[in-house]
Protein backbone atom coordinates (compact mmCIF):
# COMPACT_ATOMS: atom_id res chain seq x y z
CA UNK A 1 0.00 0.00 0.00
CA UNK A 2 2.79 2.43 0.95
CA UNK A 3 4.63 1.74 -2.32
CA UNK A 4 1.50 2.40 -4.39
CA UNK A 5 0.82 5.65 -2.57
CA UNK A 6 4.41 6.77 -3.13
CA UNK A 7 4.17 5.90 -6.83
CA UNK A 8 0.99 7.96 -7.14
CA UNK A 9 2.53 10.89 -5.27
CA UNK A 10 5.55 10.85 -7.60
CA UNK A 11 3.37 10.68 -10.71
CA UNK A 12 1.19 13.53 -9.43
CA UNK A 13 4.29 15.49 -8.33
CA UNK A 14 2.73 15.91 -4.90
CA UNK A 15 5.60 17.03 -2.65
CA UNK A 16 3.38 17.26 0.42
CA UNK A 17 2.17 13.66 0.06
CA UNK A 18 5.75 12.45 -0.47
CA UNK A 19 6.77 14.24 2.73
CA UNK A 20 3.91 12.60 4.63
CA UNK A 21 4.85 9.16 3.32
CA UNK A 22 8.54 9.37 4.13
CA UNK A 23 7.78 10.66 7.64
CA UNK A 24 6.29 7.28 8.55
CA UNK A 25 8.72 4.62 9.84
CA UNK A 26 9.24 2.03 7.11
CA UNK A 27 9.21 -1.73 7.46
CA UNK A 28 9.07 -4.09 4.50
CA UNK A 29 8.36 -7.81 4.43
CA UNK A 30 10.44 -8.73 1.42
CA UNK A 31 13.65 -7.76 -0.31
CA UNK A 32 11.70 -6.90 -3.45
CA UNK A 33 9.58 -4.37 -1.56
CA UNK A 34 12.74 -2.86 -0.08
CA UNK A 35 14.34 -2.55 -3.53
CA UNK A 36 11.18 -1.00 -4.95
CA UNK A 37 11.09 1.48 -2.08
CA UNK A 38 14.73 2.35 -2.66
CA UNK A 39 14.11 3.09 -6.35
CA UNK A 40 10.95 5.06 -5.59
CA UNK A 41 12.73 7.12 -2.94
CA UNK A 42 15.49 7.91 -5.44
CA UNK A 43 12.85 9.06 -7.94
CA UNK A 44 11.12 11.11 -5.24
CA UNK A 45 14.42 12.78 -4.40
CA UNK A 46 15.04 13.55 -8.08
CA UNK A 47 11.52 14.97 -8.42
CA UNK A 48 11.89 17.18 -5.36
CA UNK A 49 15.18 18.57 -6.66
CA UNK A 50 13.52 19.32 -10.01
CA UNK A 51 10.63 21.08 -8.28
CA UNK A 52 13.09 23.07 -6.18
CA UNK A 53 14.95 24.17 -9.32
CA UNK A 54 11.68 25.15 -11.02
CA UNK A 55 10.71 27.21 -8.00
CA UNK A 56 14.11 28.91 -8.00
CA UNK A 57 13.78 29.82 -11.68
CA UNK A 58 10.27 31.15 -11.11
CA UNK A 59 11.45 33.30 -8.20
CA UNK A 60 14.32 34.71 -10.29
CA UNK A 61 11.92 35.54 -13.13
CA UNK A 62 9.48 37.19 -10.71
CA UNK A 63 12.28 39.33 -9.27
CA UNK A 64 13.30 40.39 -12.78
CA UNK A 65 9.70 41.28 -13.59
CA UNK A 66 9.31 43.31 -10.39
CA UNK A 67 12.60 45.13 -11.06
CA UNK A 68 11.46 45.91 -14.59
CA UNK A 69 8.10 47.23 -13.41
CA UNK A 70 9.80 49.37 -10.77
CA UNK A 71 12.25 50.78 -13.33
CA UNK A 72 9.44 51.86 -15.67
CA UNK A 73 7.39 53.46 -12.91
CA UNK A 74 7.48 57.24 -12.83
CA UNK A 75 9.49 58.42 -9.90
CA UNK A 76 7.98 61.06 -7.71
CA UNK A 77 10.06 63.44 -5.69
CA UNK A 78 7.74 63.11 -2.74
CA UNK A 79 7.78 66.81 -2.01
CA UNK A 80 5.74 69.82 -3.00
CA UNK A 81 7.32 71.57 -5.98
CA UNK A 82 5.65 74.91 -6.71
CA UNK A 83 7.95 75.76 -9.63
CA UNK A 84 6.60 73.06 -11.94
Amino acid sequence: MWLKELQIAIIEKDAQKIDELISVPLKFDSVEDTKSAMYLLAEASKLLHELKDETKQTMIQLKKNIDFLNSTKERSLGNFDICS
